[in-house]
């Protein structure tokens, strides 16, 4: 597959502007139960030991080397529009790594750090821990996106993603509605 351009990926900004503020869709869920492993799921549990039950969300080997998993990065979320405009294939969403691809306006400005959401049963809150991608991002999604993602525009809008960390536990399915919750 050719990796988009700047200038083609710039053509998509508009649309994902567009993206809900406050109450959107959950698109996607994609559990990794190990390293370049891949499951969608139609429902799945979160929970706050495992964020998404039955995946490794332990990043950057933490438990190889002996330190606790972060709860900062328990949950990834991706604005669905930013993906399907990067991937150009519904199937190849799950190669960005990402748990939970929402149609939702994931910028600072919207979601800044510590904004609850709720999807189906579950709440979850964003945390400010920043989310880059990974040479991983660059191989299969192309060197352009990742510059795009990390540029002005694209960290402003949060174009490569945020992390949540669960406070509720619950069910979750596709299709369900997300909500912004008031403090």
């Amino acid at each position: 597959m050719q990796h988009l351009n700047t200038d083609e990926l710039n053509a998509g900004l508009d649309q994902i502007r567009q993206s809900p503020q406050d109450s959107g869709r959950l698109d996607s869920i994609v559990r990794r139960p190990q390293s370049e492993r891949r499951e969608e799921l139609q429902t799945g549990e979160l929970n706050d030991a495992e964020g998404l039950a039955g995946d490794c969300w332990n990043p950057n080997g933490a438990a190889s080397s002996g330190d606790p998993p972060r709860v900062e990065t328990q949950l990834t979320l991706m604005n669905s529009r930013t993906i399907a405009l990067i991937a150009q294939e519904r199937d190849r969403w799950k190669l960005a790594g990402d748990q939970l691809y929402l149609d939702l306006d994931l910028s600072t400005e919207n979601l800044p750090p510590g904004t609850r959401l709720a999807i189906g049963e579950a709440v979850i809150e964003i945390t400010a821990e920043p989310h880059t991608g990974c040479r991983k991002f660059i191989e299969r999604f192309g060197r352009d996106a990742m510059l795009w993602v990390n540029s002005d525009v694209g960290r402003e809008l949060n174009l490569r993603g945020i992390y949540a960390r669960v406070t509720q536990p619950g069910r979750i399915e596709v299709g369900q509605t997300v909500r912004k919750l008031s403090d």
